[in-house]
């Protein structure tokens, strides 16, 4: 199966036929002052049920039926807009073990995973941390199947795309039970408030923090579990990274990043998309708030995704 750039006729204007029944509960899914207070303080939030039992179940179907579809091809596949694979498999994939480990903006390919980026309660939960007017940037899916050997380096987010604020959030929904068997995020409380980390060694775009600050992570670092449904809520200058999945369940994440309005890029996006700028809650505006300091670009890799290039430095 070819998969290219892809939009259900009528995506762009009308989400009603995929609209997600916990919209229905109330007109907002709103946050705790209780939980905002430690989405600040720490950096990250759990929460549960940030999607329907309906949505959820539909969006593991489909991922499901892309990793068996995976078994045809013998490397990194498909199209999206700049030319890039959306399909990206790990170096051991083959027919008989699939590795696939990434899908490059799945709200693109299927209106599902559309409406769980744009009309779910894991989006009024984003918006009541950092809105309420909030703009989309881009999804991916993030997959570690048993026994594979996907690893993510420690990082922050912003760093690959920053704003001219910080009030960007990355949610990463739970499709999986995740827990430390399977390879779960690791994250740096309050790391969030110690500035931007540079992901450069010297001329080199290595994608993560030096070893200095990777050993000073692993020290401080907590995990994160939690039931398929749940979300991860986390600040994008927030240090985190994961091991490999050394159980026999996978671990998959559909993870969507979301800014205020008023936070515009000043990165080329390494994963551009026809729905970057989106406003999904509230109204847009023509003012920019500006943090003060300075702030370092990443390098515009060509890679299939983030995790070539931490594998190549």
């Amino acid at each position: 199966m070819e998969y290219r750039y892809y939009i259900p006729a009528g995506l762009t204007e009308d989400l009603s036929c995929f609209h997600d029944p916990v919209m229905d509960e109330s007109n907002l899914r709103q946050l705790s002052s209780q939980q905002y207070a430690a989405f600040w303080r720490d950096g990250y939030l759990v929460a549960p049920k940030a999607v329907s039992e309906t949505m959820l179940n539909q969006l593991r179907e489909l991922l499901a039926q892309w990793t068996e579809d995976s078994r045809s091809h013998p490397s990194s596949y498909g199209e999206t807009i700049d030319g890039r694979p959306r399909f990206d498999v790990a170096p051991c994939h083959s027919a008989d073990a699939p590795a696939l480990r990434r899908v490059d903006n799945p709200s693109e390919i299927d209106g599902r995973f559309a409406a769980a980026c744009f009309d779910s309660a894991m989006v009024d939960m984003a918006a009541d941390l950092i809105g309420p007017d909030l703009k989309f940037h881009h999804s991916k899916i993030n997959l570690k199947l048993p026994r594979t050997e996907t690893r993510v380096d420690y990082h922050q987010d912003f760093s690959y795309t920053p704003h001219t604020n910080d009030h960007v959030v990355t949610a990463l929904l739970m499709l999986d039970d995740m827990s430390e068997d399977n390879g779960c995020l690791m994250v740096v409380p309050g790391s969030h408030c110690e500035g931007q980390q540079t992901l450069w060694q010297g001329d080199r775009f290595t994608g993560k923090v030096n070893t200095e600050t990777t050993n000073d992570a692993l020290r401080r670092a907590v995990a994160i579990t939690g039931s398929a449904g749940s979300v991860c809520l986390m600040h994008s200058k927030l240090l985190h990274g994961s091991e490999p999945n050394r159980g026999l369940h996978q671990r998959a994440l559909m993870i969507a990043v979301y800014s205020a309005a008023d936070a515009v890029p000043i990165a080329k996006s390494p994963l551009p998309n026809q729905f970057e700028g989106r406003i999904v809650r509230g109204r847009p505006t023509r003012m920019v708030r500006l943090d003060s300091g300075v702030i370092e670009l990443p390098a515009n890799y060509r890679a299939a995704s983030f995790f070539e290039v931490q594998e190549s430095n």
